[in-house]
């Protein structure tokens, strides 16, 4: 084969190559020695150290770092609300109408009354001296009951949470001044039975008419109501009054009297006794001509209560108030037809027919 010029091949040595490499080296730590000059600091002995870069704001903390906890603030800054208390609703009495009950008749109410009304009055012994539940100690011709009054009346006293309050109109009467010829009736100076307001009165100075409204309170004591309110509680102010026999002992003390027995009958069954008063005896302190008194009254009371207009219950509570001193009465509710924006206490809602 002729022999000619083939091109060269060379083999690089091996020591070049470490030496290209070992350049490279060189070349990145001088370049990596330039960028960190930046980060070394110098402590007072002149020894260098590195000094990280502090992080830029917005930029993420470190992993495990605990979030930088609030400055607290200056207590005098906050402004501090402290919510009022709600007011509990007022307690309401709701009032039925002089009648007989039945069962139907007091669902109805009971419908009526909702949830609004934590106690109920109850026309017991009416004006006129009509009795409201089966009484054995009434004159027959005065019980004024229906089918289901009994039954009615149980589910009043029976409800739980409700307060049962009896109506029980004193003096007016027309049955009991009759009963068994006892001396019971208001006389006229002639000696003939008085009249008024259409009905014959029983005479608190007899020890006959005491017994017997005595033995009513305390057979209505024992249907299980809570609270027997007095009304008719004094002489009458109508009718021919100046023919009207007195006796010898004053008004107040005779009906004084009638009061605190009808207290001592309910002792024994924890029922409380309370009064209606005109509003007139309560803001004058006393009704001439029914003998009505407010200081005689809370000396006997539990409470007292008086039929009024809206804006008067706060003055006449202060004047029941400044009037019962050590002497029992708890407090005053007046008788409203409508509840009165002024008054915030406790009241008895009076039926639309009165």
């Amino acid at each position: 084969m002729a022999r000619g010029y083939r091109n060269y091949r060379g083999r690089t040595s091996k020591g070049k190559v470490v030496l290209a490499v070992l350049l490279v080296f060189i070349i990145l730590a001088a370049l990596s020695a330039l960028a960190m000059q930046r980060y070394v600091a110098y402590d007072e002995n002149g020894t260098p150290f590195f000094r990280l870069p502090e992080r830029r704001p917005g930029s993420a903390p470190p992993e495990n770092t605990p979030p930088p906890q609030a400055e607290p603030e200056d207590p005098g800054d906050l402004e501090v609300i402290v919510p009022e208390p709600e007011k509990p609703a007022a307690f309401q009495v709701y009032s039925l109408t002089a009648a007989p009950l039945t069962p139907a008749v007091w669902e109805a109410a009971r419908a009526e009354m909702g949830d609004a009304f934590g106690g109920v009055a109850v026309t017991l012994k009416g004006t006129g001296g009509a009795v409201y539940y089966a009484s054995a100690a009434a004159p027959r011709e005065a019980v004024k009951t229906v089918q289901g009054t009994t039954e009615a009346l149980t589910l009043i006293t029976g409800t739980e949470d409700l307060y049962a309050i009896a109506r029980f109109s004193c003096l007016p009467d027309a049955f009991a001044p009759y009963m068994n010829n006892k001396p019971m009736g208001m006389k006229n100076k002639n000696g003939k039975m008085f009249h008024a307001a259409g009905s014959t009165w029983l005479d608190p100075a007899q020890t006959a008419s005491r017994e017997y409204l005595c033995a009513l309170v305390r057979e209505i004591a024992e249907l299980g109501f809570d609270e027997i309110m007095l009304t008719d509680a004094g002489y009458p102010t109508q009718g021919d009054l100046d023919a009207l026999n007195y006796g010898s002992a004053p008004m107040e003390g005779n009906l004084g009297l009638l009061w605190q027995e009808l207290r001592q009958a309910l002792e024994p069954y924890g029922v409380k006794l309370s009064i209606e008063l005109p509003e007139s005896a309560i803001s004058d302190g006393r009704e001439a001509a029914s003998g009505l008194a407010l200081t005689p009254a809370v000396r006997c009371a539990d409470r007292v209560y008086a039929v009024t207009k809206p804006g008067q219950a706060e003055i006449l509570s202060n004047l029941v108030l400044q009037a019962e001193g050590e002497n029992l009465v708890q407090d005053f509710l007046p008788e409203l037809a409508a509840p009165d924006p002024a008054w915030d206490g406790p009241f008895l809602l009076l039926p639309a027919a009165e």
